[in-house]
């Protein structure tokens, strides 16, 4: 078999000139050293908060995390208010944010709007995350707090034997901070969902329909299957911005040292916690915040491990 010929202005047989090939080594280099360089800050921080919470961690131990006493001039301190305000609230803000910016992003991704009105939706969306948090916060008391009021009351008269509604609403709680929470998720989860489903190749879509999938058919069977790895990446991204709030759900929570398994009422989180105390905080409280603000930061990166285990374990198995 004859070898075919060599053809000189072929890009594949150019030459790359010494410059060339420098930019790209030292590019490889900048950017690994800026990689390197996150991840260094990354451990610093982490260092630095464990450091400081050590007389707190060698005091109160694991006790800490069970414990509900918070009560400076004793010097005794327990966080567990707070890491279940945290959780709850969480956890309130995807069961609300998850469906709707889902649906936000099927909406804007697919055909169902001309490009000059999805355009501007899209921007919308988009511009939600870029509202400061202390404006959602106020938003929140003069507007969303007296909105809830009259449901939160109707929801006590009504379903009053359900724990998660068996006390009446005081104002501030754990359902307003989930809501706010949940407007504040809303953008980030669209947004990436919208650029996952975008990404899926066209070709499914077309596949779906030569054999005669319908529309719907095709969206809940062929494209969000194929995008979900992109969606879960993107909800836990939302949730651990989410537990990290902290002056919109100060605003809101209530800030009362207490669990009561009733949305309704008032609680606090860890960075609620945080914001509250930590200026006037002095000695052994300082090293009990700085334990909360480790508790937390250990709970985030245990938010990112699993959104990266999960991201990998469907896109094995797509």
């Amino acid at each position: 078999m004859s070898s075919s010929p060599i053809d000189p202005s072929s890009p594949m047989n150019w030459k790359r000139s010494a410059a060339s090939r420098s930019l790209d080594t030292g590019f490889f280099w900048v950017t690994g050293a800026f990689a390197v360089g996150i991840a260094v800050i990354l451990f610093t921080i982490a260092i630095q908060v464990g450091h400081d919470a050590l007389p707190a961690i060698q005091q109160f131990g694991a006790g800490f995390i069970t414990g509900s006493r918070w009560d400076p001039v004793a010097n005794i301190y327990g966080a567990w208010p707070q890491v279940y305000g945290t959780l709850v609230t969480s956890i309130i803000a995807l069961l609300l944010a998850v469906p709707i910016g889902i649906g936000v992003a099927l909406f804007l991704s697919e055909d169902f709007l001309p490009p000059r009105i999805q355009q501007p939706i899209v921007f919308l969306v988009e511009l939600l995350a870029a509202i400061p948090s202390v404006v959602y916060g106020l938003w929140g008391i003069f507007v969303l707090i007296p909105i809830l009021n009259p449901i939160g009351l109707w929801l006590n008269k009504n379903f009053g034997f359900i724990p998660l509604f068996k006390t009446p609403p005081a104002g501030p709680g754990l359902y307003v901070a989930g809501i706010i929470l949940a407007i504040m998720i809303l953008p980030i989860i669209a947004a990436i969902s919208r650029d996952a489903l975008i990404s899926v190749p066209p070709e499914l879509r077309q596949a779906a329909y030569g054999l005669g999938a319908t529309r719907w058919e095709t969206i809940f069977q062929v494209v969000l299957p194929a995008a979900i790895s992109g969606i879960i990446g993107g909800i836990m991204l939302a949730l651990g911005r989410a537990m990290g709030e902290t002056m919109a759900v100060t605003m809101v929570i209530g800030n009362s040292n207490r669990v009561t398994g009733s949305i309704l009422d008032s609680g606090s989180t860890v960075s609620s916690l945080l914001a509250n105390q930590f200026a006037e905080a002095g000695g052994l409280q300082i090293s009990s915040l700085m334990y909360a603000a480790l508790i937390l930061f250990g709970l985030t990166l245990l938010v990112n491990v699993l959104a990266e285990v999960i991201v990998r374990h469907f896109r094995l198995n797509l």
